[in-house]
């Protein structure tokens, strides 16, 4: 699995592994767009691994965490 040799590399939240076709609701919104990849909820890739993309998310999440010290006065 591509993102389990990208968490070799990277540090990852904690993945929930959803099954998209039980959900009716997630099935409406996703449609054919699986595997879809969400971070905060929000998508950060469809079909594929965006690695890059997701690797610039999360490095801007965790410069906007509070144990970061981004915006301490």
């Amino acid at each position: 699995m591509e993102l389990q040799a990208l968490a070799r590399r990277l540090p990852l939240p904690p993945l929930d592994l959803v099954d998209v076709d039980a959900d009716p609701q997630l099935r409406r919104r996703h449609g054919l767009d699986v595997p879809v990849l969400l971070l905060d909820g929000l998508v950060v890739c469809r079909h594929r691994l965006d690695a890059d993309e997701l690797r610039r998310l999360l490095t801007a999440r965790r410069s906007l965490s509070p144990e970061s010290g981004a915006g301490a006065s």
